[in-house]
């Protein structure tokens, strides 16, 4: 009987061990976490960059980023994606804002507004010339912004 309770206790032991696979420490990501973290990046921030291209994407905001060269009439698009929630409707969220000053983080003479939109993505043409940083000032989720030089001919 003894024989069979500690086979049983074994069994048991086997099973769950077989069942469980890792746990992490508490405050850690989950095991692949990081990696799904990691490919949850938005599309525009993965398309490849052409010539005269500026790229900027962050996780949230605020955040600041550059300074940047700027020369001439750009189309700027901004995307942002909610990795928990790919459904998300933006439209029901606060609006992405972004800017480009000439000071990092100060709205001042020369600065443009970039956008100022509660939507997953968003497109206008712009001339900017100089010396500029890119600064989200709110948006709560990752985001890319991709400055494309317009053609001139």
């Amino acid at each position: 009987m003894r024989t069979v309770l500690v086979l049983a206790w074994l069994l048991a032991a086997a099973a769950l061990a077989a069942c469980g696979g890792r746990s992490a420490p508490a405050g850690a990501p989950a095991p692949g976490a990081a990696a799904a973290a990691e490919a949850a990046s938005p599309a525009l921030a993965a398309a490849p960059r052409r010539a005269g291209e500026i790229l900027v994407a962050g996780e949230a905001s605020p955040a600041t980023h550059g300074p940047y060269t700027f020369d001439g009439r750009y189309t700027v698009r901004f995307e942002q994606i909610a990795p928990e929630d790919p459904r998300l409707d933006f439209t029901a969220q606060s609006a992405f804002v972004a800017e480009a000053d000439r000071t990092a983080g100060q709205t001042g003479p020369g600065s443009r507004r970039l956008f100022r939109a509660a939507a997953r993505t968003g497109r206008r043409s712009l001339t900017l010339r100089g010396r500029m940083y890119v600064d989200v000032s709110f948006g709560d989720f990752p985001y890319a912004i991709r400055f494309t030089p317009t053609d001139r001919r």
